[in-house]
């Protein structure tokens, strides 16, 4: 992401604000793996890839990985986003379901409902991997339509072992030293936020933020940022990396101009 920010002419300030953590305890995945042999499941939903891969990881340790496999040929699978169904196609699989774009709960509502002549969702058994924090507002989305829901989680997020470079970034942004920040996911706003109030400084990056270009991966993200009290001022066409940057560097001067009443950029 930073070669691709100064492919465009910007100086990339990298603030790593998260890292995935596997949950010690596995008792609820192994509990879902083995109920799913049991073909206990009419839906399982994979919401990430790094999520699935986790768990496979578990699986190879702890119980079997053929036996887990032939469950998911027989039971219907719905993906979120491309990098889970990427993974199901290295383990020959497929997805019975996917999300299109911007790939939030609300998109993978909506395909599950368009094929609800398939499967109904009125009590049927619906395993959902979530993706390191609690997938409230999809697993209500389920349980309106009857849906039997169990969560399965199998990592956390966590600060990064290393917080400096997110601390010296909400200087920067306090400072107002910074014109452009590029958020890919909902964690990075919340702990953002919080290394500014560990520092003392939520409220001047709270005002850093209202003058700077705030860029958005997606909805997901947005809705975050908005509940966080941060406008966002640039969401890109696609929720992709490289639609991202290229299209926060044609539309940051003009944000810039406008919540600086006219001044130069930089």
């Amino acid at each position: 992401m930073a070669a691709l920010v100064t492919t465009y002419g910007g100086q990339p300030v990298s603030a790593p604000a998260l890292r995935e953590v596997p949950l010690e305890d596995n008792r609820d995945a192994l509990a879902f793996v083995d109920a799913l042999v049991r073909d206990q499941f009419n839906l399982v939903i994979l919401l990430t890839g790094v999520g699935m891969r986790a768990l496979l990881a578990v699986v190879d340790r702890l119980r079997d990985r053929a036996a887990f496999i032939e469950a998911l040929r027989r039971t219907r699978i719905a993906v979120r986003s491309p990098k889970p169904a990427a993974v199901l196609r290295e383990l020959g699989l497929s997805a019975w379901a996917t999300a299109p774009e911007p790939n939030t709960w609300r998109e993978l509502i909506a395909a599950l409902d368009s094929r609800r002549s398939e499967l109904s969702l009125q009590d049927a058994r619906v395993a959902v991997q979530e993706y390191g924090a609690p997938g409230t507002e999809l697993v209500a989305a389920l349980h309106e339509r009857g849906a039997e829901v169990l969560s399965v989680p199998v990592y956390r997020w966590a600060l990064p072992d290393d917080p400096e470079p997110l601390r010296r970034a909400a200087n920067s942004i306090a400072d107002g030293a910074i014109d452009v920040v590029l958020f890919t996911t909902a964690t990075q706003v919340t702990h953002l936020l919080e290394i500014a109030r560990r520092s003392h400084l939520e409220t001047e990056v709270r005002q850093g933020l209202a003058r700077m270009a705030v860029a958005s991966i997606g909805p997901t993200t947005s809705e975050e940022l908005r509940e966080q009290g941060v406008q966002v001022d640039i969401e890109p066409s696609h929720p992709k990396m490289g639609f991202l940057v290229r299209e926060a560097a044609e539309r940051a001067d003009d944000v810039l101009r406008t919540k600086r009443g006219g001044a130069a950029v930089g």
